[in-house]
């Protein structure tokens, strides 16, 4: 890549960075309290709680993780795809609806844990302190990944330093975050998902035509897949074997996971009304089937196009950058027009800023809502929350660079840590509160605790021949935290008090509202 068109794509991408911190400078006019700040006073529409939604979501796995897992190992890898799509359109259809009803019920909850303490009406408010804890402890780890993927794609386009670029990347996501709130973190998403969506569509289908269809096959070969270009581009084969059932499970399982994302679920809380949610519910849907198929897409394709570079070998990016080799190859080599390219190495930025401002601002909710003003300085007014809760977005985006620091460290791997521990610690937590009449407070926090240990002790400790559960086994943590969760949270509820009178009577109502 010549020096002139190094220079045109960074034009285009400092555009798009003043334009994210412009609209959190707009958007801090209109933040006068917390609920403006975490839930934008309830008043999101149907496109923007969808593609922020579904944006916030994604992350840079979306762009780099997933086309790059497959990339490398096949178009086996799309069970995970597939997984991710039961749980999007299960998550729109059973959970976005009662949970925005229940948490304005539950004395107007603006925040996940908070939601917990109202529904259970846990006056000693163990559910908002054990549920904040699990945040803080995996969003730290979910913001290290995208904070890492930006580090990735800025070291990658331009050359500078991983560090370097870690830096760069972290500053605006946390400027525009620190000033708007959620309002603009939902505004920014919003043109970031509509960004990633054209991204995804446009370059996979050019690089295809520019191939031609009877030479995908023929190339493969060449490349030298493991298995030969048929394993390659079977669902049911991984390299030179067939899947085994296990895999296939931990796979599709990482769909369990969208029930506990609190960063997911704020934007069911959010919305205006129910039509404007029926609305959100389609656009999601069709926005996730789109990107999930062509992010699997960019994988084979990216392998036949880039050939005979074979990323991930000595001297190459890793298999992970290969959306954007393809758009610097397509933009800067084959048709010269770099403004576009950069445009399109935008939307992988969207991809990583959409989630880390999502995480940082749901954990600055629950470190200055949850803990600070309501366990810690109840007296607090609402100015002291939205000064702490902006002192907490920084502290957390610090750590999560600290994290993030090691140049070696697999987007996909930081990913899946995450998800496994917040699905698993509010996935069921989550469906039973709000499908289960008889779960209690007892049910809760065995869940919650439950969930989140298990995979903590899955992934992390060495218990069979110096190896974790995880290795070992090959099953993803997330399963097993989950049916441990939903185990616990059926046990404890049986075996202890029933809920009271007004919680069913809550639940009952809930269940019957018609808006």
């Amino acid at each position: 890549m010549s020096n002139t068109d190094t220079i045109v794509i960074l034009i285009a991408f400092a555009a798009y960075l003043v334009l994210m911190i412009v609209i959190g400078a707009i958007y801090m006019k209109n933040t006068n309290n917390s609920e403006d700040y975490f839930l934008g006073g309830r008043g999101l529409s149907g496109w923007v709680a969808a593609l922020s939604a579904q944006a916030s979501d994604m992350s840079g796995w979306l762009l780099m993780g997933l086309p790059g897992t497959v990339y490398a190992l096949g178009t086996g890898q799309s069970w995970i795809a597939i997984g991710l799509f039961l749980g999007t359109v299960c998550n729109w259809v059973f959970i976005s609806s009662r949970l925005r009803k229940y948490t304005i019920k539950a004395n107007n909850s603006l925040t996940l844990p908070a939601y917990f303490e109202n529904r259970f009406r846990d006056k000693k408010r163990v559910l908002l302190l054990v549920s904040s804890i699990v945040i803080v402890i995996f969003f730290l780890v979910y913001t290290a990944s995208a904070l890492s993927a930006g580090g990735k794609l800025f070291n990658s386009v331009f050359g500078v330093d991983y560090h370097v670029a870690l830096a760069i990347g972290a500053a605006v996501i946390l400027i525009y975050t620190f000033m708007g709130g959620f309002m603009a973190v939902c505004v920014t998403d919003f043109i970031q998902g509509s960004l990633m969506l054209v991204g995804l569509l446009v370059v996979p289908i050019a690089a295809y035509f520019m191939v031609g269809a009877d030479q995908v096959k023929p190339i493969l070969d060449q490349s030298g897949v493991v298995g030969g270009a048929s394993a390659y581009l079977s669902l049911f084969r991984n390299g030179d074997r067939s899947y085994t059932a296990v895999e296939i499970i931990s796979q599709l399982a990482w769909g369990l996971g969208y029930c506990g994302m609190p960063h997911i679920l704020t934007r069911f809380m959010a919305v205006k009304n129910q039509k404007e949610l029926r609305k959100s519910r389609v656009i999601a849907i069709i926005w996730v089937t789109i990107s999930l198929a062509a992010a699997v897409a960019i994988g084979i394709i990216g392998r036949v196009y880039l050939f005979p570079t074979i990323l991930g070998t000595e001297g190459n990016a890793s298999t992970e950058s290969v959306f954007i080799e393809m758009i610097t190859k397509m933009f800067t080599k084959d048709t010269n027009l770099p403004f576009v390219g950069g445009i399109f190495l935008c939307g992988i930025l969207a991809a990583i800023m959409s989630t880390a401002d999502s995480q940082l601002l749901v954990t600055a909710s629950s470190v200055s809502k949850d803990i600070y003003k309501d366990i810690l300085k109840p007296e607090s007014d609402e100015k002291k929350v939205l000064k702490v809760s902006r002192f907490t977005v920084l502290v957390v985006a610090l750590l999560a660079f600290l994290i993030a620091w090691d140049p070696n460290n697999s987007i996909m791997g930081l990913v899946s840590n995450a998800w496994a521990g917040l699905g698993s610690a509010f996935g069921p937590i989550v469906v039973m509160s709000l499908f289960w009449r008889r779960t209690n407070f007892a049910g809760a926090v065995a869940g919650i605790v439950s969930g989140g240990g298990a995979v903590l002790i899955w992934d992390y400790l060495p218990l069979v021949h110096g190896q974790t559960l995880g290795t070992a086994t090959g099953l993803y943590s997330l399963v097993a935290g989950f049916a441990l969760s939903i185990l616990c949270i059926v046990i404890f509820s049986l075996c202890t008090k029933e809920p009271s009178q007004e919680i069913l009577a809550e639940f009952d109502e809930v269940k019957n509202w018609k808006e």
